[in-house]
């Protein structure tokens, strides 16, 4: 098939790492796997930080100049055979592929799509009905978990539902045996405000708690709210913790092979792709039972997951894993198996290949 692909929330050669940037990409190499013909169809960035009329205004002219562009073209090189849409949500509406598969009569699919009632403030409420407006007209949605899932079904109780967990990277991980050293913890994550600085900041008061106990952190990341991140863990000893900056992902996995815990708090987090690259690399997870969390960490298998809030559990799984080595050494090897066997890039790819053949080819 020939799919056109959208992202509206963040282009795929937008220029700032994040999840949502790695999963459209992983995405787009898993439609091209399979041997479609898939493009990117738009970098429109269809994004409302707050419900702003006069910018959501001048979002909605943006995208029918841009619906207009795409029409033009489709009508005089043929046109796509689906529309894919990556992680439209209240914030982020697809503006162009609903009105256009109607325009067309071409199938809709989404994948990560969310709906949220009590996000329905001012704009943000037509933003929200346009969302809907996708789901209800997808031939599927694909979800990555399963919260996602269940609220897409009340907010639609005719939509179609197909489940796809998270998965890896496609290129090989470094083919090196993992090397941990007895307390050496590492973290890796954006530094931005919200969610992702609240994790910075439990996982600092966890680590208070720790002093006790022979370990040492590497950071590895960076954003606009570096410096508070920093002013956080500033009274630890540089001998306890150290900044990196951002890394690439080769190095990344160098030093996760070299760590022996990955520790993320994970506030109100969607998943966390960081999660599974840990696992691959041999290295169990402590992680609060928040958001998508549980889809990516298995609780007790390949980590520890805690009561979301509750920062004396998640300061005392930190410590079971500095004293207890073999719990730390089964958890560690089932980690590597689970993301490596059962989130790997091919199974993800097959996964979606069925997706594809029961829902697109019927639609």
């Amino acid at each position: 098939m020939k799919i056109a692909f959208y992202a509206p929330l963040k282009p795929v050669d937008h220029p700032v790492p994040s999840g949502d940037r790695l999963m459209a990409r992983l995405l787009l190499a898993a439609l091209a796997a399979l041997g479609h013909d898939v493009f990117v169809a738009s970098s429109l960035r269809a994004y409302l930080k707050e419900p702003d009329a006069a910018a959501y205004a001048e979002l909605l002219r943006q995208a029918s100049a841009e619906r207009a562009r795409l029409a033009d073209i489709w009508r005089q090189e043929g046109t796509p055979d689906l529309i894919f849409c990556y992680h439209p949500y209240y914030k982020s509406p697809d503006l162009l592929g609903p009105e256009l598969c109607r325009a067309f009569d071409i199938p809709y699919m989404t994948a990560e799509c969310s709906y949220s009632a009590r996000r329905n403030i001012g704009v943000w409420a037509d933003s929200q009905a346009r969302v809907k407006e996708g789901i209800d007209l997808a031939a599927v949605n694909i979800c990555f978990t399963d919260r996602d899932r269940q609220g897409l079904k009340e907010t639609s109780p005719v939509s179609v539902t197909a489940m796809l967990p998270p998965f890896l990277d496609p290129r090989p991980p470094i083919e090196t045996q993992p090397t941990p050293e007895r307390g050496r913890l590492i973290t890796a994550a954006m530094m931005r405000d919200g969610n992702k600085l609240d994790s910075y900041l439990m996982l600092a008061k966890a680590l208070d708690q720790l002093g006790d106990l022979n370990w040492r952190l590497d950071i590895v990341g960076d954003g606009p709210m570096r410096s508070v991140v920093e002013a956080a863990f500033a009274h630890f000893s540089p001998k306890r913790v150290a900044f990196h900056g951002l890394k690439s992902r080769e190095e990344l996995t160098t030093m996760m092979l070299r760590a022996s815990v990955f520790l993320w708090p994970g506030c109100r987090e969607a998943y966390g792709l960081t999660y599974l690259e840990a696992q691959a690399a041999g290295l169990p997870v402590v992680a609060q039972r928040d958001g998508g969390v549980p889809e990516v960490v298995i609780a007790d298998r390949t980590g520890i997951l805690t009561d979301a809030g509750d920062l004396g559990a998640y300061a005392q799984a930190i410590r079971s894993l500095l004293t207890d080595e073999r719990r730390r050494a089964t958890l560690a090897e089932e980690a590597a198996r689970f993301a490596r066997e059962e989130r790997s890039f091919d199974a993800s790819t097959t996964r979606l290949g069925k997706i594809l053949e029961t829902h697109i080819r019927k639609a």
